[in-house]
């Protein structure tokens, strides 16, 4: 299913930043743009009402369509590495690849088939900004707004991320900041999930999405896609280490992790140079 508009002029952008060596820019054409005003107006009202019985109820009205909307994606969705998964009785950080409004659903697939009833996803702050049936999810499906207030980062987001770790419940948190449409290279992580991960002592569980074409068409310029969630390790902070030391080396971990998966699923060295199959289903011309 593609959504969004302009798919060309979103590859070229995912192009150019790739080969720039850009890897957190935005890419998207239709993003809300906003203020500090605004990003802080999101989430203060976030904080206030995320535990008032109408949050509550929008949220689980949202969790249930998420949920069934998971199931429908993800009936062909293949599981590698379940073995590797933790104790799921207790809380987790889940990192991806970030590369499409719904790849989330693979996430939420995993963690409601090993017993957990919701997926939390932090989500850029503009995602909240946005309208509709996508707009509704994105505030209500279990998400939580993350922005670059770094005195809400360091004070009211920890504590909620500490609250819902601390109930045993997973969080996904995309590294690699911006969604870049289809994309299937990893990108270097940003350190933000695993200095969350070493200050609440807390597993990251690194996974990463294979995408892989189909023959039926989605469009004139796609081919539909399915996927295969490949489960890599389990990362554990270092009781001997900083908070800082500890999120560089779970950070650098982590994306040795997905390079070589990258590197084994597609039998090819990992490098940025933009090459036309580097964007999962696309039909377009060769670069």
């Amino acid at each position: 299913m593609i959504i969004g508009n302009n798919r060309t002029a979103v590859i070229e952008n995912i192009r150019n930043a790739a080969e720039e060596g850009d890897f957190y820019r935005k890419v998207e054409l239709d993003d809300p743009v906003l203020t500090q005003k605004e990003s802080r107006e999101i989430t203060e009202g976030y904080l206030a009402d995320r535990k008032k019985p109408s949050f509550k109820l929008k949220s689980f009205a949202a969790r249930q369509i998420a949920n069934i909307g998971s199931s429908l994606l993800n009936r062909q969705t293949e599981i590698v590495g379940e073995e590797k998964l933790p104790d799921f009785k207790k809380g987790a950080i889940i990192t991806s690849n970030h590369f499409g409004p719904l790849e989330n659903t693979v996430i939420r697939y995993l963690v409601r088939k090993h017993g957990k009833k919701r997926l939390n996803i932090v989500s850029q702050v503009t995602n909240f900004a946005m309208t509709g049936v996508i707009g509704f999810l994105m505030n209500y499906a279990d998400t939580v707004p993350l922005s670059d207030d770094f005195r809400y980062l360091a004070g009211d987001f920890l504590s909620v991320l500490k609250e819902l770790l601390e109930k045993d419940e997973a969080v996904l948190i995309y590294p690699e900041q911006e969604m870049w449409f289809n994309y299937r290279k990893p990108r270097p992580p940003k350190r933000g999930a695993y200095h969350f991960a070493a200050k609440l002592n807390v597993p990251v569980i690194s996974c990463f999405v294979e995408i892989i074409d189909t023959d039926e068409k989605d469009t004139d310029e796609f081919y539909k896609v399915k996927y295969r969630l490949h489960i890599l390790d389990t990362l554990y902070p270092s009781s001997e280490k900083s908070a800082k030391e500890n999120s560089i080396e779970l950070c650098q971990k982590d994306y040795a992790l997905k390079k070589e998966a990258y590197e084994r699923i597609y039998s090819k060295p990992l490098h940025y140079r933009f090459e036309k199959n580097d964007i999962a289903g696309w039909i377009g011309h060769d670069v």
